[in-house]
C-alpha cells in the first residue's frame, strides 16, 4: 500500500494551500480517508476524513476552513485549506481507514505569521 501526499508548502496566514494524496495498493472506494496533522511535539490529530459515499467529518479547527474531497477514479483524495493560521503548521499525512490502517509519509505545510 502507498499514498503519496503532495501539495505542502509554505504560505502566509490567510493563505491556501490545496493537498492531494494518491492511493496504490487498495480498493480505494472501499476505504475511509482521512488528513491527519502532527505538529512538533504534539500528537497526530484527525483533521477530516471521508467516507466512500463523500459524507465528511471535521475537527473542529477545520470546520469552515478545510475541505476534504475526494475522486474515487483517480484514487486521490484531496484538503482544500483556506484562511491558515500559524497554528495550522505541521506535517499532513493522509491515512487509509477509519482510524488510518494505512499511512503516508507527509507533507510539511507551515503557515507564517
Amino acid at each position: 500500500v502507498q499514498l503519496q501526499a503532495s501539495g505542502g508548502g509554505w504560505v502566509q496566514a490567510g493563505g491556501s494551500l490545496r493537498l492531494s494524496c494518491v492511493a496504490s495498493g487498495i480498493i480505494f472506494r472501499n476505504y475511509f480517508m482521512g488528513w491527519y496533522r502532527q505538529a512538533p511535539g504534539e500528537q497526530r490529530e484527525l483533521v477530516a476524513r471521508i467516507r466512500s459515499d463523500g459524507v465528511t467529518t471535521y475537527a473542529d479547527f477545520a470546520k469552515g476552513r478545510f475541505t476534504i474531497s475526494r475522486d474515487n477514479a483517480k484514487n486521490t483524495v484531496y484538503l482544500q485549506m483556506n484562511s491558515l493560521k500559524p497554528e495550522d503548521t505541521a506535517v499532513y499525512y493522509c491515512g487509509a481507514g477509519f482510524n488510518g490502517n494505512y499511512w503516508g509519509q507527509g507533507t510539511l505545510v507551515t503557515v507564517s505569521s
